[in-house]
Formats: C-alpha cells, structure tokens, sequence
C-alpha cells in the first residue's frame, strides 16, 4: 500500500511542488539499484533507488493547482504499476493481440516520424522504380535511436536508459530490412529489441512473460519496425497518403482486464478551453484581466495554427508560435513583441490552459509543458520615477487640459487622475474606475474606497484611501459631488463591461503623459507609483502606511498585523507631511 501525503509537499525556497511516495516494505529491497522512469508532463523524470531510500522524492517541475495534481496522478499510476510487477514475479501469457497492441506504441513512434527526421534522396534504378540513394549507414542508427528515445519518453519509460549501454547493439540497416516472411531468429531479435520490450512491459506492470509470449512480442515488435520503415520510406518518395496499417493495432488491454490506452480528447476547440478554465479560474478569483489576456494568447495561437483544434496542436507547433509572436511588430508601438510579453503572457496562458485541460480530461498532454523562453534584462538607463521637473510638467498639463472631442470623461480623467496618482501612488486602473459613490467622508476626513466591485484591483481588496488636503482645496470633492451617478472617468460600455472601456482611458492617459515627457525610460503611468513611496519616506512617514496607502503588500506581514491595520487617521498624519506640488 503506498503510503498518500494529504497534498504535494513545496520545497523551501522554491515555487514548484515536490512528489513524495513512501517505497513499500515488502519491495524495496528488490527496487534497489533500479532506475524508475516517472513521468512528468511530456518528459520523464529518473529516479534510482538507493540503498538508503525511504520514499521516492522529485520536483514535480509546476505550481499551477491544476498541472500539480494532473502530474501526481500520473506519476501514482506509473508507480502502482511498477510495484505491480516487483510484488508477483510469477511469469505472465499474453495474447497475439496483447503482444500487438504493445508493438504498435513503436510503431507510432517511429512511422509518425518522431524523434530526428531524416531527410532521404531518391533514386530511379534499373527497374525503372524509385529507390533511395546510397547514403551513410551512420544515420540509420542515429535517427533509429532517436525515434526510441522518442518512444521512451512517450511511454514514460525514461530516455537515460538509452544512454549507456545503448539499448540498441548493430543496429539494423534499414535499407535493407530482410523481407517480411523472414524474421531474424528470436535470439538476433532479442539483442536488437530485448531491452525495450522489457521496458514497455515494466511499465505495465509486467515484469516477466512466458517464452511462449516472449516470442509473441520480438516478432511484433519486428513487423511492427517493418512497417513503419515502409511508411517513412513512402513519406520520403512524396507519398502521404493515410496509412492502412496504423489500423491494425489493438488498444492494450492487460491481462487482468484494465486498459490503460488512453481514451479519445474530448477537447474539442480550443477557444472553448479557455472558457472551460475560465469558469473554474473565475471561481478561485482569478482577475478579468488574466481571462482577457489568455483569450487574446490562444486567439493569436488559433491564429497561427489555421484551425481551431486542441487534438492537433503539438509541442513543435507552441514552439513555432513561440518565434512567431517573438517575430511580430506590435501595432501600438511598432517595435518586436518584447521576450517578457511572450514568455509571461503567452507562454504562461497557454501552459495553464493546456493543463487546466489534460486535468480535466479534455487534452492528452500539456503541448506548452517545457517550452519556455529566457526573457533578457532590458537596459536600465534611469530610474522608474519621474523626476520632480517631470513630474510638475504632467500636473501642469492636466491643469490647463483643453477638451477637444472627446468625452466628457475622458478630459476630466486628464484633469484628475494624474493628481490623484501623484498624491496616492495608486495604480492608474484604480483611480480611473472611481465611481461617484467611491468617495466617502468620516467627519472632516475626505477618504476614497478602492474597490475592485468598481473594475478591478490587483490585490483583489477594498481599501480606504485618504485624500490628501491639497486634492480638496483643489476642488475635486466639488467636482464628484457635481458628477452624475456612476463613474467619473469612463462611460461603461452597452453590455455593463467596465475593463475595455477601463482599458481605453488607461492608453489615454498614457498617451497624454508620453506627449509631456517622451523619455520611454519612464512608464507614462507607473511613474507615480515609483515616485511616491521614495518622497514619502523622505518626510519621515512609516513606511508601512505608505503601502496601505499605495496598495502594496504589507511587508513580513504576520498574524498579529492583523490586529493592528493602518486607521483613517494614520493616513491623514501620514499625508499631513507629505509636500504639496507647487506650480511655479
């Protein structure tokens, strides 16, 4: 019996999940010494056993909730099938059919043309038919090798054992297979093909056949390799009509009756994936701006691909999108989709839907799994704040804004939001979704509620932030109290949508900032943010407001901060000190 932690263990000081097994009593000693292939998305992961284990122990190499549990699974599936086999080492029959449907796992690894593809000349000989031209008999076992390795790792097998001793000893000359009624004595074919059959066995749970089975299997074996050469050997001469043969393969079904084929994706299309996610994302408070920039990804993804089909999407074909988006000129700032963008957003959207799927049964393997992508460190040539000259600039401008024809909010977000940042450090998004009745008063205490139920906040907490004395002689409590229900920056959109309009006023004001101060070493709207906690600190105001203030999280925040929040009047202390932007 395996022992069953209540959930994945996480190593200190790392963000993926470990798979922790307890290796039972009554077989460890025969799995000494033994290398166990586990699988782990679409690799494999070694784990050898040594005198000393106690459990099986590995990074399961994810963080996402849906992949870890996916990856557990499998892992204890492949695992009970191996203490399967070291607990009966009784000889096991199998059917023709058995011995079948095992060799046709090779033959789809090798006739799908998986592993290095080789590139074959074609010849017409004196029978006038077309035969592939001389070439170095070096290749065949290199390209043999990699369709096993191939296979291996598909089968959850494990691609080291192919390192050292190689599994294959002269290998064939492909070339020049004997014909299909003169298969190689059992004995040559057990030193060619022994090894793998073993392995395919293993990990059904099989650790030993009857030699009446053991021949079964070799000859399977070989005629499957027959037929899959023949298939390459067609592809190479341009024909790529469907193949016949690849019907002739049973599902495996083991001698004890359970099958372990997989069953067909029930996936469907891949638009639909990422809706399937989004209701169980929605559930666990993921943001709207997460679901919207997942959808764009696998649109894009759809895009490339030309059809809308999960069942068909491979890793080459993620990888190929990858480069792809890499290659593309982003239309709003006409440069190349930067490596962070790619790799956080594309990359990232794509793998937690993919295993959202395999999770859920809809997909087979998670085709982003290891696909990733090194995103360099973008030259640093100033810092992230605006410099006080900037800053003033922006304030001036917003104070002598001239509405031209745009909506009426839109130019009162040019006149207030970029004052209202300057005096909060608050995210853009936050003070352009203020509503009228975000704006609150406690005594003489003039206060604004962040909300996420106004758009959305990225901590997904309401806070209370105080408006500093400057914004009310201003006159911006006249200007809400003058505004009409609702929103004061955006008109939402006929359907109630609030994030694309949100998304609008947010480009606008960047575009208004950028026009004052062109320096793309500076974010247009995050510069605020950058800037209000290092002038705060400076008027001597405890760094801890300052983050209540701003939305950040609490730093080494603890059970008893709790008991202890940041008060209205910490805030109005705090904003006391802080200076005043005066135009000059």
């Amino acid at each position: 019996m395996l022992y069953r932690v209540v959930r994945p263990m996480k190593r200190e000081g790392s963000r993926f999940q470990l798979y922790v097994r307890r290796i039972p009593v009554d077989v460890r000693e025969r799995l000494v010494g033994r290398t166990l292939y586990f699988p782990l998305g679409e690799e494999t992961h070694a784990v050898t056993i040594s005198p000393r284990a106690q459990a099986i122990r590995f990074s399961l190499r994810a963080d996402e909730p849906a992949e870890v549990k996916a990856r557990i699974a499998a892992a204890d599936q492949y695992l009970e099938r191996i203490l399967r086999a070291f607990r009966d080492y009784s000889p096991t029959s199998l059917t023709n059919a058995q011995a079948t449907a095992l060799a046709g796992r090779l033959y789809r690894a090798w006739a799908g043309g998986e592993g290095r593809e080789r590139t074959y000349a074609v010849e017409q000989g004196h029978d006038g038919k077309m035969h592939p031209a001389p070439h170095d008999p070096e290749d065949d076992a290199v390209i043999f090798e990699a369709a096993l390795m191939r296979l291996v790792r598909l089968e959850t097998l494990g691609k080291h054992e192919l390192d050292k001793p190689k599994l294959l000893r002269d290998p064939f000359d492909l070339d020049n297979l004997p014909p299909a009624d003169q298969c190689p004595e059992t004995s040559a074919l057990e030193i060619h093909l022994g090894r793998l059959v073993d392995r395919l066995l293993l990990s059904e749970g099989i650790r030993r056949v009857d030699a009446a089975s053991r021949g079964l299997l070799l000859r399977a074996f070989w005629q499957a390799l027959r037929d899959a050469f023949e298939v390459r050997l067609r592809n190479a001469q341009g024909d790529y009509t469907p193949d016949a043969k690849a019907e002739r393969f049973p599902a495996w079904v083991a001698p004890n009756g359970a099958t372990t084929e997989r069953p067909p994706p029930k996936g469907g299309s891949l638009t639909s994936l990422v809706e399937g996610w989004w209701v169980e994302a929605k559930a666990r408070n993921l943001k709207p701006s997460t679901h919207e920039s997942y959808r764009n990804s696998m649109a894009s993804l759809v895009a490339y691909l030309g059809h809308d089909d999960c069942s068909r999407v491979t890793k080459d074909d993620v990888i190929g999108f990858k480069d792809h988006r890499l290659a593309t000129i982003n239309p709003r700032t006409g440069t190349p989709i930067s490596a962070k963008t790619v790799k956080d957003s594309d990359l990232s959207g794509l793998k937690a839907v993919f295993g959202w799927a395999v999770s859920n049964g809809k997909m087979h393997g998670n085709p982003a799994e290891g696909v990733t992508l090194k995103a360099s460190k973008p030259r640093k040539l100033r810092g992230k704040a605006f410099t006080e000259a900037e800053a003033k600039a922006i304030l001036i401008s917003s104070l002598h804004v001239k509405r031209g024809g745009e909506m009426p909010e839109t130019f009162a977000a040019k006149r207030w939001v970029p004052w209202l940042m300057a005096y909060s450090g608050a995210r853009v998004g936050e003070m352009a979704q203020l509503r009228r009745v975000d704006l609150k008063q406690r005594g003489d205490v003039w206060y604004l509620t962040v909300t996420p139920e106004a758009g959305t906040v990225k901590t997904n907490e309401a806070r209370d932030v105080v408006l500093h004395p400057h914004l009310v002689e201003m006159g911006f409590v006249e200007f809400v109290k003058s505004a009409p229900d609702g929103h004061l920056f955006l008109r939402p959109a006929k359907d109630g949508d609030v994030l694309g309009p949100l998304q609008g006023i947010k480009n606008r004001l960047a575009e208004f900032a950028r026009e004052v101060v062109p320096d793309k070493g500076v974010a247009p709207n995050h510069g605020w943010r950058h800037r209000f906690k290092p002038i705060g600190t400076r008027a001597g105001i405890e760094r801890r407001v300052l983050d209540v203030i701003s939305g950040h999280a609490l730093e080494g925040r603890t059970v008893a901060d709790g008991y202890h929040g940041v008060e209205l009047e910490d805030q109005v202390a705090a904003l006391a000190k802080y200076p005043r932007y005066v135009m000059s």
